[in-house]
């Protein structure tokens, strides 16, 4: 066990400062995947011309855990706890309610999966619908829509190649033309299964799809699959804009940092930022990549959003905190702050909730 987790987290290099070795694509490059009915349009897509960038360690904000760490996580019992008290994990299938004329909607799927309704898109983010994923107990709650009740998905964005935010299983249910939005060095990962309107793009790089802007944005993080791919593909949030103002955030996974802020001061008047509140424990290990409820909150305050809607926790057993409590503590946390309780949307598996249009 002990050397699978040392595969899964290697030893890095500490995070490169300002000024560090740019990333070796054409500034300025711009590629539109045509054919496709939403029309794809890519500004800056990372494209590496043939330089394909081999690592994005110099973007870690802190070490990896090293051999020290899992000898100590190993003696301490490993890192998942109990699935006690599960039934206490909100659950609403009551299907996908019609959507206003000029609304917004966003519908938790479990983990770090929402369906995004924005902008007349249907997006999909990291699309999970397994009902465990390698190495984890099943799932605790069921997806919260049936793959058959889904719309016609009109992009798939992906934060990064973890198993619980990039999951195989799923994504060969999706049509091979669907557009997939992922962080450079990912496209591979796409392309040789069969999707053909896929766009890589590094950090504060954007697309538009009908009009709808999608920007690829720093989190404090990392990404790794396979043995020998650590930091080989860039992680990342995702800042969603409609052409009528709309702005809404996914975080993906992230420790507390900096980059809040500059994703806040860089995309103003974020309407809903999608944020995880779960597996932080034991906080020692987990600090630097995964976020407490107390993190969240204040990284929404960073962000300058006006509503949170939480997400990865409740789904799966990935960590050692009472798979209850996230949700405990964002409430306890929120009111702390001084949050106003209608912008905290602590959702139900399979909620939805809707912005404009008299905001039902």
């Amino acid at each position: 066990m002990a050397a699978v987790l040392r595969a899964c987290y290697p030893a890095a290099t500490p995070h490169r400062p300002r000024g560090a070795r740019p990333s070796p694509r054409r500034a300025g490059a711009s590629r539109t995947h045509a054919g496709h009915a939403c029309g794809v349009t890519a500004r800056n897509p990372g494209t590496l011309s043939g330089m394909r960038r081999h690592s994005y360690r110099d973007r870690l904000t802190s070490p990896l855990p090293g051999p020290r760490d899992f000898v100590r996580i190993m003696r301490e019992g490993g890192f998942r706890g109990s699935t006690a008290n599960a039934d206490r994990i909100p659950v609403m299938r009551t299907g996908l309610p019609p959507l206003p004329p000029g609304a917004a909607s966003w519908t938790w799927i479990g983990h770090a999966s929402y369906l995004v309704r924005v902008g007349g898109l249907c997006v999909l983010t990291d699309p999970v619908w397994s009902t465990r994923l390698p190495g984890t107990p099943p799932r605790l709650t069921p997806p919260g829509l049936s793959w058959n009740d889904l719309p016609a998905i009109d992009a798939v964005v992906i934060s990064h190649d973890h198993y619980d935010h990039l999951d195989a299983p799923t994504l060969r249910r999706l049509p091979r033309n669907t557009p997939i939005l992922v962080g450079a060095g990912l496209g591979r990962w796409f392309r040789v299964r069969g999707f053909h309107a896929v766009t890589e793009l590094e950090w504060w790089e954007h697309t538009e799809i009908a009009g709808v802007r999608f920007d690829f944005t720093p989190t404090h993080h990392w990404s790794r699959r396979g043995l020998f791919d650590t930091c080989a593909s860039l992680w990342g949030g995702w800042v969603i804009t409609a052409p009528d103002g709309t702005r809404t955030y996914h975080a993906g996974d992230s420790g507390y940092g900096h980059r809040f802020a500059e994703v806040g001061a860089r995309y103003p008047g974020i309407d809903v930022a999608m944020m995880p509140i779960g597996a932080y424990e034991p906080r020692w290990f987990m600090r630097y990549v995964h976020m407490t409820p107390a993190e969240s909150v204040r990284a929404v305050a960073d962000l300058g959003a006006r509503t949170m809607a939480c997400m990865h926790w409740g789904t799966f057993v990935l960590t050692k905190e009472p798979v209850d409590e996230p949700l405990q503590l964002v409430r306890k946390e929120w009111a702390a702050a001084g949050g106003d309780p209608a912008n905290l949307w602590s959702l139900a598996v399979g909620e939805t909730r809707t912005l404009g249009a008299g905001d039902e």
